[in-house]
C-alpha cells in the first residue's frame, strides 16, 4: 500500500497535493487533533520519577494505527515543535530542556514508534487484534530502546536504568495497547463513516 491510501484502503481525505488550504485542511484537523490528543494524554498521568507514565501511548498507537504513517508522524513532529518552542504540552518539563532530560529519549522515540506504527498498519497489521498487538509492541519497542538508551545516558549507567524507565510504565502500556487493539474494528467502522 502506498502513502496515497490510507490504513482502511481507502482513497484519503487528508491532505492532497496543491490546491491551497482548502484542500489541505483535512489533513491539518487531523494534524491538530492529534497534537490535542497527545497534550491531552500528557496532562492525564500518573507521577513516576524519573519519567511519569502518562495516556500518551494510548493516543500514539490510536492514530498511528487508524491513520498510518504519514499522519502519525507529521502529528507527533508538531506536537514536540510546540514543546520545543515552549508551549506547555509535554508530561512535565517544557522547552529545550525536556529534550535534554531523563525523557528526551523517549520525546523522540515517540516519532519512531509512529512510523513503526503507522507502516505495518499500512500493511494491514491493522486488520487482526494478533496483529495489531504485534505492531503495536515494536513501535513500543523502539520507542523504549531509545528512550532507555537516552535515560541511562542523562542518569548514569550505573543507575537501575530498567527499573527507572522500564518496569513502572511496561505493564501500564501493554494495557493501553490492548485497548487500542481491541478497539480497532470500531475505530475503522467509525473512520469509513
Amino acid at each position: 500500500m502506498t502513502d496515497s491510501t490510507t490504513v482502511d484502503n481507502q482513497k484519503p481525505a487528508a491532505r492532497p497535493r496543491g490546491g491551497g488550504w482548502q484542500a489541505k485542511a483535512p489533513w491539518l484537523v487531523t494534524v491538530c487533533a492529534g497534537v490535542a490528543a497527545l497534550t491531552l494524554g500528557a496532562k492525564v498521568s500518573v507521577p513516576f520519577w524519573p519519567v511519569p507514565m502518562s495516556m500518551q501511548v494510548l493516543a500514539l498507537a490510536t492514530f498511528a494505527m487508524v491513520l498510518g504513517t504519514r499522519h502519525a508522524v507529521h502529528t507527533v513532529l508538531a506536537y514536540l515543535a510546540l514543546g520545543l518552542a515552549g508551549l506547555p504540552v509535554f508530561v512535565s518539563s517544557v522547552g529545550p530542556a525536556a529534550f535534554v532530560g531523563p525523557t528526551g529519549g523517549y520525546l523522540l522515540g515517540f516519532v519512531a514508534a509512529a512510523a513503526v506504527m503507522g507502516r505495518l498498519a499500512q500493511r494491514g497489521w491493522n486488520q487482526s487484534f494478533t496483529r495489531a498487538m504485534l505492531a503495536m509492541s515494536l513501535g513500543l519497542l523502539v520507542m523504549y530502546a531509545l528512550g532507555l538508551t537516552w535515560l541511562g545516558h542523562v542518569v548514569g549507567w550505573d543507575k537501575p536504568i530498567l527499573a527507572l524507565g522500564l518496569k513502572p510504565f511496561i505493564l501500564g502500556d501493554l494495557l493501553k495497547i490492548t485497548l487500542v487493539a481491541w478497539a480497532l474494528p470500531l475505530l475503522h467502522r467509525l473512520r469509513r463513516r
